[in-house]
């Protein structure tokens, strides 16, 4: 039984609705508005000290209800891990699986029974959302699996994404025809990559694979007769159901089918594509985790040097995680560009690869489950906070949510990393296990070279 001291709750929550005053302060009491003799300067007190209540109320409610319980959590950790079990070794982790899989399985119906006036664009974020999640996967193999800290990994997205359209658009191939070699292509230059970095770890191999990345977009940017330059490429041809497109006019998908034509069904068509292949993705990911060489990335993840004085060959099991992982982007890539018919080196910024990376780090690393939670709050939440107009009934009508998008995402990142410092999904299990599976605490994990 822990004892909870008010004192001590009131005294953190006033030190933080402090620092959220400071920091506050020149962002939204005080604003300039450009007028005719020059800037205007006004205040919003009312706006700052609403800011300044909902931060000592978080952090009183959070200081009582769960840092000062961390003691006795620690405590019955044990008991924890046993009660999250059920018979038969059915676990949580495998139920909320079901649960997401049947509702993505069902989701566009869902959402235009719901949402027919916003179906469009609901489907359609929600396409963005498994773009990410497959990302993630992939991107979890190399960080959170081999535990290689990789901030290229959006060089991978745009050799698919280019392979695919180049034989595309040069050899009038169709979208099942490219997708596959689109993803062998950038698995080649995930090798490529993974030769100059073999003796390299932690923040070394990071700088290596940032360099990557970059020296991939510039190639892009300045190799125009090939590429197309800043203009990008157009023209890229939309994925056919055998063969129908989802157009107009006689041979489409709606023709042959007898069924009115809606643009939506292009949008459902490209939504199961990317789940399908997110799947694909998430299939392959523990299947190898199970397999020797799964096994063998996480040994890398945890000691390196005690994985070469067991005989396991490092050099191979980095290539194959680059390799890997880099098919799995190229498969990512091929789909966006296909799902854009538009495609620029603006689109392959290192902010892409900081998201990405991001999505696994605030996951969990090793964890399934925990990108696709990330992927929800991270790209979900931001497209959302367009549209919480709601929040301007309680703030106030001069209060933009799509102006503080971004100031809120960040806040939310920040408390979630001072909650689960090792991310939502904080347990790691081997694959490999004697006698009895136990769960890993995240606080057990070595910090640094990636892991």
């Amino acid at each position: 039984m822990v004892r909870l001291s008010v004192a001590q709750a009131l005294r953190e929550a006033a030190i933080t609705a402090a620092i959220v005053g400071l920091l506050t302060v020149f962002f939204v009491a005080v604003r300039s508005d450009i007028a005719p003799g020059g800037l205007v300067l006004y205040t919003r007190w009312d706006l700052w000290l609403t800011f300044v209540a909902i931060a000592f109320g978080v952090r009183f409610v959070l200081s009582l209800a769960l840092f000062q319980r961390r003691t006795a959590g620690v405590s019955g950790k044990s008991k924890t891990a046993k009660s999250v079990k059920a018979a038969g070794g059915f676990s949580i982790g495998k139920a909320l699986s079901i649960v997401f899989l049947l509702i993505a399985l069902v989701l566009p119906f869902l959402i235009q029974a719901l949402f027919p006036s916003s179906d469009r664009y609901l489907i359609d974020l929600a396409i963005l959302i498994l773009t990410y999640v497959m990302l993630g996967w992939g991107l979890n193999i190399v960080v959170g699996l081999a535990g290689l800290l990789d901030l290229g990994y959006v060089a991978f997205y745009a050799v698919g994404a280019y392979s695919f359209a180049l034989l595309a658009i040069n050899f009038e191939l169709g979208f099942w025809v490219c997708l596959p070699m689109a993803g062998l292509f950038a698995a080649l230059w995930g090798i490529v990559l993974g030769f100059p970095v073999l003796r390299l770890r932690g923040d070394y191999l990071a700088i290596v694979t940032l360099a990557f990345g970059e020296i991939i977009r510039v190639v892009l940017l300045n190799w125009g007769q090939f590429t197309g330059g800043p203009n990008g490429l157009l023209g890229i041809p939309r994925p056919t159901l055998f063969g129908l497109e989802f157009g107009r006019g006689e041979g489409s998908f709606s023709d042959y089918f007898g069924i009115p034509y809606s643009s939506i069904h292009r949008f459902i068509f490209l939504y199961y594509i990317i789940l399908a292949l997110a799947l694909l993705t998430n299939f392959v990911t523990l299947r190898l985790r199970k397999m020797p060489v799964g096994r063998a990335w996480e040994a890398l993840r945890e000691d390196e040097i005690a994985c070469r004085a067991l005989g396991i060959n490092t050099t191979n099991v980095k290539l194959t995680a680059f390799a890997t992982g880099a098919m799995f982007g190229g498969f990512a890539g091929s789909f966006f560009a296909t799902r854009q018919g538009f495609i620029s080196p603006e689109s392959f910024t290192f902010l892409e690869s900081a998201i990405i990376l991001a999505i696994v780090v605030l996951g969990g690393l090793g964890s399934q489950l925990g990108v696709v939670f990330a992927s929800l709050v991270m790209i979900g939440g931001i497209e959302l906070m367009r549209n919480l107009t709601f929040i301007q009934d309680i703030l106030g009508s001069d209060f933009d949510p799509g102006r503080y998008r971004m100031v809120l995402f960040g806040v939310a990142m920040v408390a979630i990393m001072v909650w689960k410092p090792r991310g939502l999904v904080s347990s790691r299990q081997p694959s490999a296990v004697y006698k009895e599976r136990k769960a890993i605490g995240a606080d057990m994990v070595a910090q640094g070279e990636g892991h």
